[in-house]
């Protein structure tokens, strides 16, 4: 399992911006993580010539103290806040994420149903089996801290900048995240492309059970991923995420440009 550093450097923490052509790419991490998880995801995005947004998470890149003074709707803001941005300068936006922000950009495309074209997602989360994270809400006040989730990859020598305890608050606010995501589904009209590791010690099963009954209005293209672990985007399939996202965007805009021309896709 990869090892956890126990606060992220500011370099960790910076955002990533790059300006390119006239397709958009909404970029989030996940939970107590930094956006050095997703950076060589973004770089390869923007090196295929998209115009990429990859914002650090309000209460993320500090201690799991400053993570507690946070909430869901905080996170989800930053993530549209970057969503109306490229929405002014580019003709489509898609969105990735991973884990957590799997699920931030994919509430993302239940509120701006026409506006996200297509959404990849890498062992997003949408609940657990796990009955202690169901108590969280209940025991946050007095448990303020657990161990944390961060690092969980296969690769070995690969770090991922991230908190070394998980904030029990913050985490009771992630669960009505999850709620409430997993309760529109099928509002999500962007078609999915879900990469999903077989072997993940932090988001179980439950969550790509409850996408492909949830998400009944659009498609869900499902990749296992058999060498990584929660943190795939720096584990071994890493190149396979990177790429198939650019294959899988090109074909979805390919898609639309038959559809407006009145083409049978």
């Amino acid at each position: 399992m990869g090892r956890v550093t126990a606060a992220p450097s500011p370099s960790d923490a910076t955002p990533f911006h790059a300006d390119g052509g006239p397709v958009g790419v909404v970029v989030s991490h996940g939970f107590t993580g930094t956006p050095a998880s997703m950076r060589p995801w973004a770089q390869h995005l923007a090196a295929a010539g998209y115009t990429v947004r990859l914002p650090l998470l309000p209460g993320h890149g500090g201690t799991w103290r400053e993570t507690n003074r946070s909430t869901w709707p905080q996170w989800y803001a930053a993530i549209e806040d970057a969503y109306r941005e490229l929405r002014e300068r580019c003709d489509t936006v898609f969105a990735v994420g991973l884990s957590m922000g799997g699920t931030l950009v994919t509430r993302l495309a239940e509120q701006h149903p026409d506006g996200v074209a297509g959404l990849v997602l890498v062992n997003p989360a949408y609940g657990t089996k796990r009955f202690d994270a169901k108590l969280a809400p209940y025991f946050a006040r007095l448990i303020r801290s657990r161990p944390g989730i961060g690092g969980d990859i296969k690769k070995p020598g690969v770090d991922e900048p991230a908190a070394d305890r998980t904030p029990v608050i913050a985490f009771a606010s992630l669960q009505k995240l999850w709620k409430v995501t997993a309760g529109d589904l099928g509002r999500v009209r962007a078609p999915i492309r879900l990469y999903r590791s077989r072997e993940d010690h932090v988001v179980d099963d439950l969550s790509g059970q409850l996408l492909k009954a949830g998400a009944i209005n659009t498609s869900v293209d499902e990749i296992m991923l058999d060498n990584s672990y929660h943190v795939a985007t720096l584990d071994w399939d890493a190149p396979t995420i990177f790429e198939g996202s650019v294959e899988f965007i090109s074909s979805v805009i390919g898609t639309q440009h038959l559809d407006d021309s009145g083409a049978v896709p």
